[in-house]
């Protein structure tokens, strides 16, 4: 008898894997009804991973979004599971255990069936404490394991992570291939061996279609005897996301297995639904080349899942590397040759790193790495001149223990900035914090939310919900939407000749000019021939203190993006007139979605602090000045 293959649509990861944000909660009440009656789902992946946090950033309530996305589910029967990020639960950053745990029993109530919990390192201490917490919280624990392709991540690594996450109490195992580029026949074997151990155990396989691989390893993992498929479905299958239903759907029934019928009448409704969606204004977050396939991504192994801000950052990026190029009279490159360069260089670190599985949060930080030294050797400068505390945090053993061992040139590169390496239990380091987030609740006089899930909401994502609660996350968003709306929609102009002289629009205009460090703000008018005036003469006037003069050394913002004195819940920002030692950490640039610490360069006193917390700032820009 043909044995049976269920299928589970994927549709959160469909949309993260293709651009930044998923739909609203009406968009995806509206297409849940219609995905139930294709028939052909077992489970569906409802939430997870960043869910929660677009919901919040569209200044929706997530748990009523949750609630309302896994009802219809619930009622057919169709069981929902959610991807979860073990330490750093459904955030990019680590969780005190008190808030891991009421998460499950949260999200279980909220009727969220399974857990699947990974940890980017694959660092099973990490993993066994979410297969307890979700089980406690009366979650199925699916244990998943992080797969990539290296000489250290070999099928007996992958086998026996498997038996020792199972012996721990996992329910079933998902093989995550979030980046397409495991090899078809080395899953196979992997799934067979955890089958000849574990026979009764469900596997799940989850890959992404990237760089082409999927089809067949979807077809030597059925045959190695997995359970369940993942799936995407059209607009938003392939490229960047996940092999299609209906060429998984005949790639297995071809090859002999029973597979459910679809309602096709149904699969083009739910496929217009979702266009209509892309159309509505997801598709202005979506940039087109995640829609295409690229064999150029089996060499660095990025994920489909980041790729959609991989494609922003580099846009950016480019950017500011073409503006240094300019002003240093040196040729400039395209967003092609950028993101090659940048391919080469994740292929180049990632080894040195200690082969970390490449997955949120750590796909993100060796992409953020690999750029950060792009972009200084194209400006110049040396590898390694610029490393965010978190991918310290990783290099160091602070978030799990590192599958291969760090590279001799970062040990010495840490022993010279006083870092020490850390080979305790990561949860140590994160000590429960609920009673703080209560206290801030009761305050605000703020609702705990039904069993508690509002107080998790501000524990998990702290700006986000005080932003979302404020109103201001609503606010931020619906003005970004429009400011995107009208850029898509602006005609282009067609060239004019060019007046001369051209002083048609030469009101007077602002300067700001740096004098030993201090920064003055100068008006400069022109006149008729569009050439500056010279400034009156002086009215005489009472004599005017004359300034201070700020003899100290300028701060420089090593990259472009947005300035903050400290990181958020990070301590006591400085602030003029304060003494700061060489080393200290004076000040952050945030630049894609780390925060990049600026420290002190000598002894000193904070004499200026030039922009404003949380303004934008390019590269060299001063930022404090330090006499």
């Amino acid at each position: 008898m043909a044995r049976e293959i269920k299928f589970s649509l994927v549709y959160r990861d469909m949309w993260q894997s293709s651009g930044k944000y998923v739909p609203r909660v009406d968009q995806l009440v509206k297409v849940a009804p219609h995905i139930v009656d294709m028939g052909c789902f077992a489970r569906v992946e409802t939430n997870g991973g960043g869910f929660e946090q677009v919901n919040l950033l569209f200044g929706e309530n997530p748990n009523k979004a949750v609630r309302d996305w896994t009802q219809p589910f619930n009622d057919a029967g169709i069981q929902t599971h959610m991807l979860e990020r073990a330490l750093n639960a459904l955030r990019m950053s680590p969780v005190p255990a008190d808030v891991r745990k009421l998460m499950f029993k949260v999200k279980k109530q909220q009727g969220t069936d399974i857990a699947r919990s990974f940890c980017g390192l694959n660092d099973t201490r990490n993993i066994k404490d979410s297969i307890r917490y979700a089980k406690e919280g009366g979650m199925i624990a699916q244990a998943t394991l992080a797969l990539t392709y290296s000489k250290v991540h070999t099928v007996d690594y992958y086998v026996n992570m498997a038996d020792e996450l199972i012996q721990a109490g996992a329910d079933e195992i998902c093989l995550k291939d979030m980046a397409g580029v495991g090899r078809p026949v080395t899953l196979g074997k992997i799934t067979r061996g955890i089958k000849e151990m574990h026979p009764e155990v469900v596997i799940q396989y989850h890959g992404h279609s990237g760089p082409g691989f999927t089809p067949a390893s979807v077809l030597e993992v059925a045959r190695a005897g997995a359970d369940y498929i993942d799936v995407g479905m059209e607009p938003l299958s392939w490229g960047t996301g996940h092999a299609d239903l209906l060429t998984v759907h005949e790639i297995l029934r071809d090859a002999g297995f029973k597979v459910p019928d679809i309602n096709m009448k149904a699969y083009m409704k739910v496929r217009t639904l979702t266009q209509e969606f892309v159309d509505d204004f997801l598709g202005l977050y979506i940039n087109p080349k995640n829609r295409h396939m690229n064999s150029l991504l089996i060499g660095p192994g990025l994920p489909g899942g980041m790729m959609g801000s991989l494609m922003a950052d580099l846009e950016s990026n480019l950017n500011s590397v073409n503006k240094w190029k300019k002003k240093n009279g040196k040729p400039e490159i395209s967003q092609d040759d950028l993101l090659i360069k940048l391919f080469d260089e994740v292929e180049y670190i990632w080894p040195k790193l200690g082969y970390p599985p490449l997955v949120t949060p750590f796909s993100q930080y060796v992409k953020n790495l690999a750029m950060f030294n792009v972009m200084a050797m194209e400006k110049g400068k040396e590898r390694w001149s610029m490393i965010a505390d978190n991918i310290w945090d990783m290099i160091l053993g602070k978030s799990g223990k590192l599958p291969g061992p760090v590279a001799p040139e970062l040990v010495n590169l840490a022993k010279e900035q006083g870092r020490e390496f850390f080979e305790g239990v990561p949860a140590e380091l994160y000590p429960d914090d609920l009673d703080t987030f209560r206290q801030e609740m009761d305050k605000n006089g703020w609702d705990y939310g039904q069993d508690d899930e509002e107080l998790l909401e501000l524990a998990l994502h702290p700006e986000q919900y005080r932003a979302y609660k404020s109103g201001k996350a609503k606010g931020d968003f619906e003005a970004d939407i429009a400011k995107r709306k009208a850029e898509k929609e602006a005609p282009v102009a067609k060239a004019e000749p060019t007046p001369t002289p051209a002083v048609a629009d030469l009101s007077p205009k602002t300067m700001n000019i740096s004098v030993n460090g201090e920064v003055f703000k100068v008006h400069v008018s022109y006149d008729e021939n569009g050439q500056p005036e010279a400034a009156p003469a002086p009215v005489a006037e009472a004599p005017a203190a004359a300034p201070v003069a700020v003899e100290g050394k300028e701060v420089i913002a090593p990259i472009e993006g947005t300035f903050f004195l400290t990181k958020p819940n990070a301590g006591t920002a400085v602030k003029v007139g304060d003494q700061v030692k060489k080393g200290d950490v004076i000040c952050y640039v945030e630049s894609m979605k780390v925060y990049n610490a600026v420290t002190a360069e000598h002894d000193g006193v904070v004499q200026q602090i030039v922009p404003s917390d949380g303004a934008d700032v390019d590269e060299d820009d001063v930022l404090l000045v330090v006499g």
